[in-house]
């Protein structure tokens, strides 16, 4: 996918970065399209939320290049003021401000980037948590939310700018299956809703197959598959079937272990 095709929203190209000569990053390539949810996966450890961090000008990559809408950010400062307005970011830890109320909470991107008055930050704010349905908690603490309201208050935030592109770091981490399958809903859901693209670093393969609707793994540095979830479930790569199919793997291993006990 080109650059250049307006179906093409992100696109890496050799994108690189090492820390005290480790190696993390090392010449991903990537293309995301347009109004997609696009996951990337991978082992915990294994360098996504670098790679998510690169692209958010949160790290410095050390080479390669990054083009949002057709347009390389590197050394383009207006390039690079567009993606930071068109783009929102979504931390694992959500990073709400405790001292401030959901409603506050939301309305700080706007204060911050925006020429907006008073009264239209107030509006949107709360027209982003109607979306979420979390207007009835706007004056609540996020200390008093539940972990899935405290997500989704993260959410409205990060969509109160109108972004056409958010990037979502390890959104699952330390949940249950059952919030972890709320999560991954609500992405899709509001994803739809808005007409935002998505991309997702996580570790969570069942969920991300279901809800994506482009997945790639990220190995050893490198982007070693990238396709629809069809494939990647289909696929023999000896790295994505060994990452795919860990559980099935413990399960033998497990079996083994207890009919070598049975025999003692």
């Amino acid at each position: 996918m080109s650059v250049a095709d307006p179906g093409c929203v992100l696109e890496v190209k050799g994108l690189r970065k090492s820390f005290g000569g480790r190696v993390v990053l090392d010449g991903i390539d990537l293309a995301v399209p347009r109004g997609s949810v696009f996951t990337v996966l991978g082992p915990s450890g294994t360098g996504k939320s670098v790679f998510l961090k690169c692209l958010a000008n949160v790290l410095h990559p050390d080479a390669g290049r990054i083009s949002f809408d057709g347009r390389p950010l590197g050394a383009d400062p207006a390039a690079r003021a567009s993606f930071r307005k068109r783009c929102s970011f979504l931390f694992q830890s959500n990073a709400l401000f405790d001292s401030l109320t959901a409603l506050e909470n939301v309305a700080l991107p706007l204060e911050q980037t925006t020429d907006l008055g008073e009264k239209e930050i107030r509006e949107r704010s709360r027209e982003a948590l109607r979306q979420l349905e979390m207007d009835e908690h706007r004056n609540q603490y996020p200390g008093r939310l539940s972990g899935g309201m405290q997500k989704r208050l993260a959410l409205a935030r990060a969509i109160v700018t109108r972004p056409e592109l958010v990037l979502f770091d390890e959104p699952t981490a330390g949940l249950d299956p059952l919030r972890r399958n709320a999560v991954f809903a609500m992405i899709a859901k509001y994803q739809r809703r808005f007409s935002f693209t998505a991309l997702v670093v996580t570790h969570d393969v069942p969920e991300a197959l279901v809800a994506s609707d482009r997945v790639a793994l990220l190995d050893h540095g490198r982007i070693c598959f990238e396709g629809v979830p069809s494939e990647f479930s289909a696929s023999t790569h000896p790295v994505v079937s060994a990452f795919r199919d860990s559980a099935d793997a413990l399960a033998r291993s497990l079996a083994t272990i207890r009919r070598d006990t049975a025999a003692l």
